[in-house]
C-alpha cells in the first residue's frame, strides 16, 4: 500500500454521474483522510446524496474511478458491508422488524453467527449509541425521531465498518436531540477510529463535528477544508451559503 492509500479512506477521481441528459457530476474529484469527519454540502438536488450514493455503488458511475481503503470499487464490491456503514435518511429502518432485528439484519445476512452472539452484538450496539436493553424489542412505530436515527446509527455500525456514511444525520430532529446525535457522532468517531462522510445542510453539525466540509457546486467540489477556510471562500455558491442572512443569524447564535 503506498503513502496516498494509507493517508486516504476514500479517493474520487474525475467522477461523472447523470440521468438521461442531465449531467450531476460533472468530472468530480475529492480525498477523505482517514480518521476525519467530512461533511458535505451542496444545494438541494445538486448531487450530494448522488455522490455519497456513486461512492458504495447503488448508482452507477460514467466515467472516473473510486477507491475506498486502497481498493478500486466497481459497480459492486466483495465485502463491501464489512467496509463502510450507512445511515439513510430518516433511518430507513424495516417497519415489521423489531428494534433487535433490525440490528442484527446486516449479521445475518453477512456473517453465520448464533442467535444468541448476535443478540448480545444487537444489545452491545444498542447501548453503544445511547440507548437501553429495553428498546430492543420495540418496533419502529413506537420510537421518537432521534432514537430511530440511533438504531440507524446502531445497525450501521453492526459489522465495525472503518468508515460511515451518513445522509442527512440530523434532519426532523428537534435542536436539543440534532446537538445530542452530533455530540455521539464525534465520541463514536474518537473512540472506533472511524472515517465519517456525512452529507448535511445542518451548519450546527458543519461547525462542531466536522474536521473539513466539502461544497459541491455545479457538480464539482469547489471548496474544501476546515469551516474557517470555506467562510473565505470567493465561490459564489459558497459565499451565498455560508454568508446569507439565514447562516450569518444561525453563526451569530452559535458565538
Amino acid at each position: 500500500m503506498d503513502e496516498s492509500q494509507e493517508e486516504f479512506a476514500i479517493r474520487v477521481r474525475d467522477l461523472v454521474v447523470g440521468f438521461g441528459r442531465q449531467t450531476v457530476l460533472d468530472h468530480l474529484s475529492l480525498d477523505v483522510r482517514r480518521g476525519e469527519i467530512l461533511g458535505l454540502v451542496g444545494a438541494s438536488g445538486g448531487g450530494k446524496s448522488v455522490l455519497m450514493r456513486t461512492i458504495i455503488g447503488l448508482i452507477p458511475r460514467q466515467g472516473g474511478s473510486i477507491d475506498v481503503m486502497g481498493q478500486p470499487i466497481g459497480g459492486r464490491k466483495e465485502g463491501a458491508a464489512m467496509t463502510w456503514g450507512i445511515l439513510f435518511q430518516q433511518g430507513a429502518l424495516f417497519s415489521s422488524l423489531t428494534v433487535r432485528q433490525n440490528v442484527q439484519f446486516p449479521l445475518r445476512e453477512n456473517l453465520v453467527l448464533s442467535q444468541e452472539l448476535m443478540d448480545e452484538i444487537a444489545i452491545a450496539k444498542l447501548e453503544m449509541v445511547g440507548l437501553r436493553a429495553q428498546d430492543a424489542d420495540k418496533y419502529p412505530s413506537e420510537l421518537s425521531g432521534g432514537m430511530t436515527k440511533r438504531v440507524a446509527l446502531a445497525r450501521a455500525l453492526a459489522l465495525d465498518p472503518p468508515i460511515l456514511f451518513l445522509d442527512e444525520p440530523t434532519s426532523g430532529l428537534d435542536p436539543i436531540a440534532a446537538g445530542d446525535f452530533d455530540a455521539l457522532i464525534g465520541t463514536l468517531q474518537k473512540t472506533l477510529g472511524l472515517t465519517v462522510f456525512m452529507v448535511t445542510h445542518d451548519l450546527a453539525s458543519l461547525t462542531t463535528v466536522c474536521d473539513r466540509v466539502a461544497a459541491l457546486a455545479d457538480g464539482k467540489i469547489v471548496a474544501i477544508g476546515p469551516m474557517r477556510e470555506l467562510l473565505q471562500s470567493e465561490h459564489p455558491w459558497v459565499r451565498a451559503y455560508f454568508h446569507g442572512k439565514r447562516s450569518q443569524m444561525l453563526q451569530h447564535e452559535m458565538r
